[in-house]
């Protein structure tokens, strides 16, 4: 569905910010676009959804180049921005403005969200809390019913609960023609949800592997602080090393993105050579 070519962006000429970058995101998936603050994620997203331009390189959306905005490709995406504003106008009116633009919006099942959410649509939407005001637009967006569904950093500023009800809200949906990609810095939040890892590391592609493959290739263990065991990555605690290890006879413990991320970002190289079958 997303298709990224040889992509460079900076805005300063003398530090690109993203560099020959290349993606392929086929419909099905929920990708989890992960890195540190400052590593691009944001405007990678800018890019995808062709609000800013590439140096060199495109983007394509079934095909079309998203930097031309074509009214057929606007329409099948939709992003939920990290910060954003919202009209001084009810969310009813705020439907019936936006909702012709995009043809298959589903009004019962943004109801049906709202309700979830236990968001009022009669209301102002600026007499709304910013988390309010959140969980209002990721129940439009939801309902826009677009192939492609861009979050970035969804779960700022919502509360415990409301993190929990927008997992369960996306965990429902039918992805077969559809493609989710959700970019954030809270690893723990989001985790459970995925079904493929994407990281981004200074403007590069570090990590780009399903969560099918990752638990093939990968065990999780808990293993004693003064072992020999060998491992690509670990986290001391508590006089316990939380590491990720080759697969192993041993019982292995449940998927740890947060480890993984870690492992990731400080062992990019390690974890690279480990999937792609050469030794350290």
């Amino acid at each position: 569905m997303i298709s990224i070519k040889d992509l460079s962006f900076s805005y300063k000429r003398s530090k690109p910010l993203i560099k020959e970058l290349d993606l392929e995101l086929p419909s099905g998936n929920i990708y989890g676009l992960f890195g540190l603050n400052g590593a691009g994620k944001t405007t990678l997203l800018n890019i995808i959804t062709g609000m800013i331009f590439p140096k060199s390189g495109a983007c394509y959306l079934h095909a079309q180049d998203t930097k031309k905005r074509a009214v057929q490709t606007l329409r099948e995406m939709y992003i939920v921005p990290e910060q954003f504003d919202l009209p001084k106008i009810t969310g009813n009116k705020y439907v019936e403005t936006h909702r012709p633009f995009y043809p298959r919006f589903d009004e019962d099942l943004m109801l049906t969200i709202l309700k979830e959410f236990e968001v009022d649509l009669l209301q102002n939407l600026l007499q709304l809390s910013f988390g309010q005001r959140k969980k209002f637009l990721i129940a439009f967006a939801i309902a826009t019913n677009t192939k492609l569904l861009i979050f970035d950093e969804p779960t700022n500023g919502l509360d415990i609960p409301s993190k929990s009800q927008f997992r369960r809200i996306i965990a429902s949906l039918n992805l077969e023609e559809k493609c989710v990609l959700i970019s954030t810095h809270q690893v723990r939040d989001l985790g459970s949800m995925i079904d493929h890892l994407i990281v981004l590391k200074n403007g590069s592609i570090v990590f780009d592997h399903s969560v099918q493959e990752i638990e093939k290739r990968l065990s999780f263990q808990k293993i004693n602080s003064d072992s020999s065991t060998p491992y690509l990555y670990g986290e001391e605690t508590l006089g316990e090393i939380h590491a990720i290890l080759p697969p192993s006879d041993n019982r292995s413990l449940e998927l740890d993105l947060e480890l993984l991320f870690n492992g990731i970002i400080s062992k990019t190289d390690e974890i690279s050579e480990h999937f792609n079958g050469v030794k350290s």
